[in-house]
């Protein structure tokens, strides 16, 4: 079993209610999968939030970090590094911004 620390950003938390990272176990290989299946079981109200309902795809606006490394395109079934496993290391679900100046 791992124990994987998320951190999500300040409107996923708000949506849930909670209120800093998120401590999360792991049976199995860590992927990014696995701990996304993992946090809309424990909060189904994030069902949606952060994967497409029917496809599980990312949401558009988010994006996932770990070990200074963008994680957001690669494989979800990949697993991550034992510095996540470990929970040394964040996995970092980040919210983009889009846009741009008009000057």
């Amino acid at each position: 079993m791992s124990r994987v620390r998320v951190v999500l950003p300040f409107h996923l938390r708000n949506l849930a209610g909670i209120t800093g990272d998120l401590e999360i176990e792991i049976a199995g290989a860590v992927t990014a999968r696995a701990i996304l299946d993992t946090i809309e079981q424990r909060y189904p109200v994030l069902r949606g939030a952060i994967r497409e309902h029917g496809t599980l795809q990312r949401r558009a606006f988010l994006r996932f970090f770990a070990c200074e490394q963008d994680l957001s395109h690669d494989s979800p079934d990949q697993p991550l590094s034992e510095a996540v496993a470990s929970g040394k290391e964040p996995f970092i679900i980040l919210g983009a911004i889009a846009g741009g100046s008009t000057i």
